[in-house]
C-alpha cells in the first residue's frame, strides 16, 4: 500500500493459480478487483500511514480482511530483494498459511481521539526543541540562569529582563526574540491541546477507565487518556502480556544451555512506553496521600481505589527494594514502569459487581 499505488497479489486457494496486478489507491478500485477473484476472499495488508479506511471498506463490503502488523512478518534473512510485487505475493503466502500477525483496529472515534493524543506528543517534542535552541543560544554567550528550575514564571521573567539585556548585538537580539516567541508559540499550542483532552477525558467514553487509572500515582488524566485511547482493547492482554506490548521486556538471544538476556527490546508502542516510563518516577519518593490522589480516588469506584493504593505501596516498595541493591535508577525505573503496566492493566478491566 503507497499513497498513489497499490501492489496486489491473490493466491486461488485450490488451484494455486496466481493473480497479480498493479491498482490505484482507490478503495473502489481495490474492492472491485477483490472482489473478481474466485472467492471467498480474504484480503491483508500491512499497518502503515494510509490506515484503516481500506479495511472498513472491505469489512462493509462483506470481505475478510487482516491488518498486518510489519514488525511480526517472518521474511526469509537470505532475501536481499525487495520489491512491491514480491511483498505482496509474500503477504498473499503468509495468509494462507494463517501465519499473519493481525493489529487491533481502532473505531473510527478512538482514531480521532488518538490523532489528539499524538498531536500533543508532538507539540511536546516541538516545544522541548524550541526551548532547547533557546536555552543553547543563551549559553554561547555565557549567560546561564541561577535562579532554581527553569521555565517557570520566574524563570520567564530572567529572560525578558536579565538575560536580553545581556545580549549586545542587534542580530543576537533579533534571533533571542525569534526562539522566544517559538517557545510562546509552541506553549499555546500544548495548552490548547491539553484543554482538549482533559475535556473528553472528563466527559466521554474513556471518563470511567481514566478515573480508574488515575488511581495510581503518575497518571493523571492527560496520562490516562493517552494510555486508553492508545491501548483500546485492554482484555487482549494480561497482566504479563502487556509488558511485551509497550517494549518494556528484556531481549533474549538463548539457544542450548546458555540464556543471555539483553536490554529491553523497545517494540511496541512508543507512546504508552514513554508514559509508563515517565510515570514509574513518581513512585519513588515516599508514598504519602496526598489532596491530589484523593480527589482522584472520589472519581473511581471503591474497587478501584483499594486496587490502586496496592498498587501504589507495592511499586513504592520495589522502588526501595532496588535502592537497597544499589540498582542504577534508571534500569530501576524501567522495572517499575514494566509492572507498572501490568497494574494499569488491572484498573483496566477491572469490573465492578452488580449490585441487583
Amino acid at each position: 500500500m503507497h499513497a498513489r499505488s497499490v501492489a496486489a497479489a491473490a493466491i486461488d486457494g485450490v488451484t494455486g493459480e496466481l493473480f497479480q496486478a498493479k491498482l490505484t489507491p482507490s478503495r473502489e478500485h481495490v474492492i472491485s478487483w477483490v472482489q473478481a477473484l474466485p472467492g471467498p476472499v480474504a484480503v491483508t495488508y500491512e499497518a502503515g500511514p494510509t490506515g484503516f479506511g481500506l479495511y472498513r471498506a472491505l469489512t462493509q463490503a462483506g470481505v475478510r480482511c487482516e491488518v498486518a502488523a510489519p514488525s511480526k512478518l517472518q521474511k526469509p534473512s537470505g532475501d536481499r530483494v525487495k520489491t512491491d510485487a514480491k511483498d505482496a505475493l509474500h503477504l498473499a503466502r503468509l495468509l494462507r498459511l494463517d501465519e499473519v500477525t493481525s493489529v487491533a483496529i481502532p473505531s473510527v472515534d478512538q482514531e480521532a481521539a488518538r490523532d489528539l493524543v499524538r498531536a500533543r506528543e508532538d507539540c511536546r517534542g516541538d516545544l522541548m526543541r524550541a526551548r532547547h535552541r533557546l536555552s543553547k543560544l543563551l549559553l554561547r554567550h555565557g549567560i546561564v540562569y541561577y535562579g532554581g528550575a527553569a521555565w517557570t514564571g520566574k524563570h520567564d521573567v530572567w529572560l525578558r529582563t536579565e538575560a536580553l539585556a545581556q545580549l549586545t548585538s542587534q542580530a543576537t537580539r533579533v534571533t533571542f526574540d525569534s526562539d522566544y516567541e517559538a517557545v510562546l508559540t509552541v506553549k499555546a499550542r500544548r495548552d490548547r491541546l491539553n484543554a482538549a483532552i482533559q475535556e473528553m477525558a472528563e466527559d466521554g467514553e474513556y471518563t470511567d477507565l481514566v478515573h480508574r487509572l488515575g488511581c495510581l500515582r503518575g497518571v493523571g488524566a492527560l496520562t490516562g487518556f493517552a494510555l486508553a485511547v492508545e491501548v483500546g482493547d485492554w482484555h487482549r492482554f494480561t497482566g504479563n502480556s502487556i509488558g511485551s506490548f509497550v517494549g518494556l521486556v528484556p531481549s533474549e538471544y538463548s539457544s542450548g544451555s546458555s540464556r543471555v538476556q539483553g536490554s529491553i527490546t523497545k517494540t511496541g508502542n512508543t507512546h504508552v512506553r514513554r508514559l509508563l516510563v515517565e510515570a514509574a518516577w513518581h513512585h519513588r519518593p515516599s508514598y504519602r496521600i496526598g489532596k491530589t490522589m484523593r480527589d482522584r480516588w472520589d472519581l473511581a469506584p471503591a474497587a478501584a481505589k483499594s486496587r490502586g493504593d496496592a498498587g501504589n505501596r507495592r511499586l513504592h516498595e520495589r522502588w526501595v527494594r532496588f535502592n537497597e541493591r544499589k540498582k542504577r535508577p534508571t534500569i530501576a525505573n524501567v522495572a517499575i514502569a514494566r509492572e507498572l503496566a501490568g497494574w494499569c492493566w488491572s484498573l483496566a478491566v477491572l469490573e465492578e459487581p452488580s449490585m441487583s
